[in-house]
């Protein structure tokens, strides 16, 4: 195994919690660092996958409706009730 002698500037909140671990587990603070900073590097090598689970739901809908174009569906049902609406003024002002 290559060792690297290195200086490294921890916050003393890191530090405090990395010595207090040490002191726990009986190991050296050198210890308590470089299994701290492999189990991290592992955790995010691993938990690369989102967790998000989709689960598709039956909305009911009749045959020949596009969900993805209910937007389209509606600005038609919108424009239908205005030409009623506007045909139903025209003949009352008749």
């Amino acid at each position: 195994m290559l060792l690297m002698r290195t200086t490294l500037t921890l916050d003393d909140d890191l530090a405090g919690i990395l010595q207090r671990r040490a002191k726990q587990l009986g190991q050296s603070f050198k210890e308590v660092v470089n299994s701290t900073l492999r189990n991290g590097l592992a955790a995010k090598v691993i938990d690369t996958t989102p967790s998000v689970a989709v689960r598709p739901h039956d909305f009911g809908t009749s045959p020949g409706v596009d969900l993805d174009r209910l937007n389209q569906l509606v600005d038609e049902l919108a424009a239908d009730d205005y030409m009623r609406k506007a045909a139903e003024d025209d003949i009352a002002r008749h």
